[in-house]
């Protein structure tokens, strides 16, 4: 009796300690981690919202650039971590949807990460080195028509949104182009500027600034069919001549699986109140994206169901490959 006495006291406390480790949560620095080199959209994403986050939790929050397979290593690294809320993601529909679909061989599956809230969307940027003499996107398409993969294009790895965006691109008009994969968006851009690839399929954050001061990109359209207000001044693809297109993509908060329900809900109370700060949006609308916020996990959850039908449908109609 005795021993069955000590057995129930040690279950109590032990459920005792974990609830009281739950409630005190957070109770040191959190690592924010993300896929892509500084200075692309993701980065800019979280080092717009990283402080406001740290000051909902209560604890700073520190922003971990890990770029390399379309964003898959962050991916992994938060998928292996302890499911304690002290290692978040933030994840676009690269790391969700398109690399499971691209490549069987992930160290990671989409159910190692579980769905806190959707925090962002908005239109890619197709944009051309102005030296090319492309003016717009009939002109883009008789070029890659008339010399097949002679154009190259950057993006931010394999299976990114930009590298979909091309790809979506080409099996609409038939254009044949030439991939060229790096491990940011920043690097993909620069690459534009230097005129090493000719053109890409750019996040708004990291063509705008680029393409207003100095012109030393030239944006032809958004990928969104209509217009769109977080990128004024430039057409959507109905109407630059590609009625057929449309493409918007979003950046999320993951957790790795088996994250306790109390501490998903204090990461997702914060990550809604820093989305909503006045700072934030308007950092974020500088840049061409919208703060865009689920109700709930389990409405991100269901969102990510039906938009991970679009990017695996995309990667096998489109026959993108791991390269």
């Amino acid at each position: 009796m005795k021993s069955m006495k000590y057995a129930l006291a040690l279950t109590l406390a032990a459920t005792a300690c974990g609830a009281w480790s739950q409630a005190a949560y957070p109770s040191k620095p959190i690592r924010l981690v993300i896929g892509f080199a500084p200075g692309g959209a993701a980065d800019i994403v979280a080092r717009s919202m990283s402080d406001a986050l740290g000051k909902a939790l209560g604890q700073t929050v520190v922003v971990d650039n890990k770029p390399g397979n379309g964003s898959s290593i962050a991916a992994d690294i938060v998928a292996k971590s302890p499911a304690d809320g002290y290692t978040l993601l933030i994840a676009s529909p690269s790391s969700i949807s398109v690399n499971p679909a691209l490549n069987p061989a992930l160290q990671y599956k989409p159910g190692d990460l579980l769905p806190v809230t959707k925090m962002t969307t908005s239109p890619l940027v197709l944009a051309v080195n102005p030296a090319t003499g492309i003016k717009s996107v009939p002109d883009l398409i008789a070029a890659a028509k008339k010399n097949p993969d002679k154009l190259n294009y950057s993006t931010s790895g394999n299976g990114s949104a930009p590298h979909l965006g091309a790809a979506l691109f080409q099996q609409i008009t038939g254009a044949q182009m030439t991939h060229v994969p790096y491990k940011g968006g920043a690097l993909a851009i620069q690459s534009v500027m230097a005129n090493d690839t000719q053109l890409t399929f750019g996040t708004a954050p990291s063509v705008l600034p680029q393409a207003s001061n100095g012109g030393r990109l030239l944006a032809l359209a958004v990928s969104t069919r209509e217009r769109s207000p977080l990128v004024p001044g430039i057409p959507g693809m109905k109407e630059a001549g590609l009625p057929e297109y449309n493409l918007e993509f979003w950046y999320g908060m993951f957790l790795p699986a088996g994250t306790p329900p109390a501490i998903v809900k204090k990461v997702f109370d914060a990550t809604t109140t820093a989305m909503q700060q006045a700072s934030v949006k308007a950092a974020l609308a500088r840049d061409g994206t919208e703060v865009s916020l689920s109700a709930s996990p389990d409405a991100f959850n269901s969102f990510l169901v039906e938009d991970g039908k679009f990017w695996v449908n995309l990667v096998k109609s489109a026959k993108v490959k791991v390269e």
